[in-house]
């Protein structure tokens, strides 16, 4: 019998198993099987990778290299992160079910966001400014904001690694990487990247767990000083509760009920095309599904029938087969989460065009599914979901479509299709979310900034201003009188 893979915490430079023994299994969505373990982290060793991270935040080694150093250490990362992209790509699939022909794209990729931060990594500047004040040198400059507990998910995880280590390690600071303890593998094995590309040790940890031993005393812990956190609304406000202990500036980029508008003067192919990869991309896993397609009712029968078609030849099967197009949800509690949605939303209404059940396969598999909802009370347009399903509903007018879209507690993605350039301004602008593609959907760039309004987050991650979220700026005054200071009870 083949041994299973065993995936140990990566802690001040080492590889360890957890302090208490714990270990936890993890399995292989596309089959329902056990295929690797992995080390969990005891409150004990997430002080210690804090510990190791605030040293090296003051060690020399760290502290002293110069940013154009940090920025060749982050060159390194990204060179190694392409060289590895496959393994890492078949590892996270295996983990997660994701689609190889994604997981290693997508690892790929991530290697263009470390590079960018390298490169903005010598270019964090301060300013010398205009003083109003005789014989006054004055000037700013930005330091690290200190040691950042960086949370990911398991559904997109080097990428949304990367818009979080990127910039903290531009910037100096040091990083404890807290993976999701469903499917943490890829991270773990991207700590070997790390390590190989010549970070000091404890500059970054890699660690994994529960919620009451690895997250809470991580959020917590009084030598946090910054958290970037991506997850869901629920777990957001335990960790926005935590930060009150250490007063850590706190980011979070949370889910979304994301829409997608289309109106009658789109390109209905492209409109259906931007439907289907918003919402059966990455089989529905992804913060910005378009899972609300708003779409005007003179063309709805038209796309939907577009989007039939489309699907009819879609390819369901093996996540590590480069000809499936679909693959399997990460976890069975997703479905059983669709299924409980889907009877509801049925039970007020919505009509089922396709799909609607889960596959009669080993696995976690669920058949795409297409629902025609007759309001927006139905609940598939209320809950993330997060599998592949979506939901059309019809409307009249302009001001009704952005209405629609602004019905939520979220706002996160959205899309426009439309040919009126005009059009596309006005109601680009009048979204309530942080990102909106007009024609096209799911874009991404080391260059553009993502993140969301209202219960869908704050803060930004990616892009120029990112890295300024991850330093603190210093105002320095400097006398250059030639004068000593003047007595201070001496009122002149």
């Amino acid at each position: 019998m083949d041994r299973k893979p065993h995936y140990q915490l990566f802690i001040d430079g080492a590889w360890t198993e957890g302090s208490e023994g714990q270990v936890m299994a993890s399995q292989n969505p596309a089959n329902g099987r056990d295929w690797a373990t992995f080390a969990c982290a005891s409150r004990a060793d997430v002080a210690r990778a804090i510990k190791s991270a605030r040293r090296a935040l003051n060690d020399p080694a760290w502290r002293d290299m110069t940013q154009t150093q940090r920025g060749k250490l982050l060159y390194r990362l990204a060179e190694l992160i392409e060289e590895n992209a496959a393994e890492i790509g078949r590892i996270e699939t295996t983990d997660s079910g994701k689609l190889l022909a994604e997981t290693a794209s997508q690892s790929a990729y991530v290697g263009d966001y470390y590079r960018y931060y390298a490169g903005l990594a010598d270019k964090i500047e301060g300013a010398v400014l205009p003083i109003d004040k005789p014989d006054m040198h004055v000037f700013t400059r930005r330091e690290p904001i200190g040691v950042v507990a960086a949370i990911v998910p398991w559904n997109a995880q080097m990428f949304l690694t990367a818009t979080k280590l990127g910039p903290a390690l531009a910037a100096g600071c040091s990083v404890v990487l807290k993976a999701s303890e469903i499917a943490p593998a890829p991270m773990l094995e991207f700590a070997r990247l790390i390590e190989q590309a010549g970070f000091p040790a404890g500059v970054v940890s890699v660690i994994t767990g529960d919620a009451e031993n690895c997250a809470i005393p991580l959020t917590r812990h009084p030598d946090i000083d910054r958290i970037a956190f991506t997850g869901g609304p629920e777990t957001a406000r335990h960790v926005v509760r935590n930060s009150a202990e250490n007063f850590a500036v706190t980011t979070l980029e949370l889910g979304g009920k994301s829409p997608i508008l289309v109106f009658e003067d789109a390109d209905l192919d492209g409109a259906a095309n931007g439907l289907i990869a918003g919402n059966f991309g990455a089989s529905g896993q992804s913060c910005v599904a378009g899972t609300r397609g708003l779409v005007h009712r003179s063309v709805l029968e038209v796309v939907a029938a577009k989007i039939k078609e489309k699907m009819e030849g879609v390819v369901i099967g093996d996540p590590l087969d480069v000809t499936t197009q679909i693959g399997p949800l990460c976890t069975a509690e997703q479905i059983r989460k669709i299924e409980a949605t889907l009877a509801a939303a049925v039970s007020s209404g919505a009509t089922i065009r396709f799909g609607g059940a889960p596959l009669e396969r080993p696995g976690n598999y669920m058949a795409p599914t297409l629902v025609e909802c007759a309001d927006t009370n139905a609940e598939t347009l209320k809950i993330e979901m997060f599998g592949p399903v979506m939901s059309l509903l019809p409307f009249d007018t302009e001001e009704e479509a952005i209405a629609i879209a602004n019905s939520t507690p979220f706002g996160l993605g959205s899309g426009v299709f439309t040919e009126n350039v005009a059009r596309a301004h006005r109601v680009s602008a009048r979204l309530k979310a942080g990102i909106c593609w007009v024609n096209t959907y799911r874009a991404v760039s080391p260059m553009a900034p993502f993140g969301g309004f209202d219960q869908s987050g704050y803060g930004r991650e990616a892009g120029i201003e990112a890295i300024h979220d991850y330093t603190r700026s210093k105002t320095t005054w400097i006398s250059t009188s030639e004068t000593p200071m003047a007595n201070p009870f001496v009122m002149r």
